[in-house]
């Protein structure tokens, strides 16, 4: 059931907290700062201590007396998924929205999100980021053309392209009895946002796009999933397994499938290729899951084929041959560092295996029409 009182605010920020006492400060302060006079009602930010082992559950009980601001503290640690969950059962907005604690906002957000909230009145409400890396270098990600001009109100439907969009929970501000009627919470593992976030663009009636950088996503921290060696990549499987259960009970589009499950390969071959992820032992068992899974969740009717050396990798996956598809990742390797930029510039882009490539999903094309160049795939 939705835990919403007579006056509930407008906004529910839920921040989950572990292991982020350098960065706490600035993310909790960037969103107090910047609730507009005269809203603070409409905003309330929870914070929730995993069980942090640092000095983070000090200063959380330090914010716990301030206005607007309510602190949960866990027991044991559970993870980014259901440190979520915690904030969202305490949660009391017709909005909620999950911020990561080693992240923050720029100024003028808040507004920004209340007004289209308010205008719009969305299921969803899909924002544009910037990465910044620990040189303060900012970038552009390489799916924030696809928020570039959606009129209004829209379905998937209409802007399909929509479900190219980074798949995370922090780029959407999500309708609370929307998200109650899909019945979507997060699982336990990494990888825990490939569940949550794609039903939420599949299902909403009403999308809403708020083309301005509302969030600022830090890139390289040490501790980050996406530059850690771990077994725990293969969380990834039973994620993706979580979402097209999913969508063949609630939501059974061919179309649709089609489209996740081009995006499944290619986010499988941005894992299985990153040595910041796994270890060398690991990465032919991880390759032979994602053939498996490639067998398992085919679309009858085919799908749209990546071009260029993703489409052959994806090739390779179909055809389960870990031998060809070592011998092209080594070539590409090779192929690239002697790319990268020298003293007079140049270089090659992001490849769907670029180990310096922190995000967690694959390279988007530079438009819909290049990612289908390659034809459907039987």
């Amino acid at each position: 059931m939705v835990n919403e009182p007579t006056h509930a605010p407008l906004l529910s920020i839920v921040v989950p907290v572990y292991g982020v006492e350098a960065y706490l400060y600035q993310c909790l302060e960037s969103i107090r700062a910047d609730i507009p006079a005269g809203e603070s009602d409409a905003v309330e930010l929870i914070a929730v201590d995993d069980a942090s082992p640092d000095g983070c559950g000090a200063m959380l009980r330090a914010y716990a007396g301030h206005d607007g601001v309510q602190v949960v503290h866990l027991g044991r640690n559970v993870g980014l998924g259901l440190a979520r969950n915690a904030g969202l059962d305490v949660a009391t907005g017709r909005y909620v929205w999950f911020v990561d604690s080693d992240d923050w906002l720029p100024p003028g957000t808040i507004a920004a999100v209340l007004d289209r909230l308010r205008q719009h009145q969305p299921d969803v409400l899909m924002l544009d980021h910037l990465r910044v890396h620990e040189d303060g270098r900012r970038e552009v990600d390489a799916s924030s053309h696809l928020l570039r001009g959606v009129p209004g109100v829209v379905r998937l439907a209409d802007q399909p392209h929509l479900l190219r969009v980074q798949h995370t929970a922090w780029n959407k501000v999500v309708r609370r009895a929307f998200l109650d009627d899909l019945e979507l919470r997060f699982f336990p593992g990494w990888y825990e946002d490939i569940p949550f976030s794609h039903p939420l663009i599949i299902g909403a009636e009403k999308i809403s796009v708020l083309d301005r950088v509302c969030y600022l996503y830090r890139q390289g921290r040490q501790g980050a999933i996406t530059s850690t060696r771990s077994g725990r990549h293969f969380d990834a499987f039973g994620q993706y397994e979580r979402l097209m259960d999913w969508v063949a009970r609630i939501h059974p589009d061919e179309q649709v499938r089609a489209e996740l499950f081009q995006l499944m390969i290619s986010h499988y071959l941005v894992v299985v290729g990153n040595d910041d992820r796994l270890h060398p032992h690991l990465r032919r068992a991880f390759f032979h899951r994602v053939a498996e899974h490639y067998r398992r969740y085919l679309p009858t009717g085919g799908y749209p084929m990546p071009p260029g050396v993703t489409g052959l990798k994806h090739r390779l996956v179909g055809r389960g041959d870990w031998l060809a598809y070592s011998a092209l990742r080594r070539a590409h390797r090779v192929a690239g560092r002697l790319r990268r930029p020298g003293p007079t510039g140049g270089g090659s882009p992001a490849t769907d295996e670029d180990p310096n490539r922190s995000d967690d999903r694959p390279a988007v094309a530079p438009d819909r029409t290049d990612a289908l160049a390659g034809g459907r795939l039987p």
